[in-house]
């Protein structure tokens, strides 16, 4: 599991994880209500695609859709590689988090 997480791909994992599957809009508005920050829906996907290349995450296309115009959306869900590679990198931070000495 020595895979490093980026900032972004650990914080778009973990949303991928607490939706238990998302797709690529979706993981747009998560993000900008979760950190009170935008990002490019091209960002994420590239994101996405990265997880996936390093087996963090699977996906599927989903039903197609009236709202799409008949297209699929591109589903993400999380791999057993990915819900552990997530866990570690919150349990290392929250461990030297816990060592950082407290400020007045």
């Amino acid at each position: 599991m020595n895979q490093t997480l980026g900032a972004l791909e650990e914080l778009i994992l973990l949303l991928v994880l607490r939706e238990r599957e998302s797709y690529g809009a979706e993981l747009v508005k998560l993000y900008a209500e979760h950190t009170n920050k935008s990002i490019t829906l091209p960002a994420v996907v590239m994101v996405l695609k990265r997880l996936e290349k390093k087996k963090m995450l699977k996906s599927y296309t989903g039903d197609p859709s009236a709202q799409r115009g008949g297209r699929r959306k591109v589903m993400y869900e999380a791999t057993e590689l990915g819900y552990h590679s997530a866990e570690e990198a919150v349990k290392t931070k929250t461990q030297i988090w816990d060592m950082v000495p407290k400020m007045s």
